[in-house]
């Protein structure tokens, strides 16, 4: 599976020290390997709204409690600071982009990207 994250604003060493802090929550859970992606898009070539600026790339045994964990750490990467953040999740051909929807609104599709992952 492939996470993008992204924070407005920040340059390639805040780039580099998000991707290994959250490289480091990821470790926490039930997943296999947690590793950055070389060749990740560069914070110079992002567009105005927050784009992806640095990738992960994780494996983990299939668990739908994995997966689930892992959303919770996401959903609370993006709300811990007040510069814009996102965070992007793609497995096979289902992404999912948690950014500053409301509480509710990432719920709602949290658990359908889970659903819809657990059916595949």
């Amino acid at each position: 599976m492939l996470i993008g994250i992204a924070e407005g604003g920040a340059d390639a060493e805040r780039v580099d020290y998000l991707i290994h802090g959250v490289r480091s929550e990821l470790l926490q859970l039930d997943v296999d390997t947690v590793e950055p992606v070389p060749g990740a898009p560069s914070p110079a070539s992002r567009a105005v709204e927050v784009a992806l600026v640095g990738a992960l790339q994780v494996s983990l045994d299939g668990s739908a409690e994995a997966l689930t964990q892992m959303m919770t750490v996401f959903r609370s990467w993006v709300g811990r600071n007040p510069a814009p953040r996102a965070v992007e999740m793609s497995v096979g051909d289902r992404t999912l982009r948690i950014s500053d929807a409301s509480g509710a609104q990432q719920d709602r599709l949290v658990d359908e990207f889970v659903r819809a992952v657990r059916a595949s």
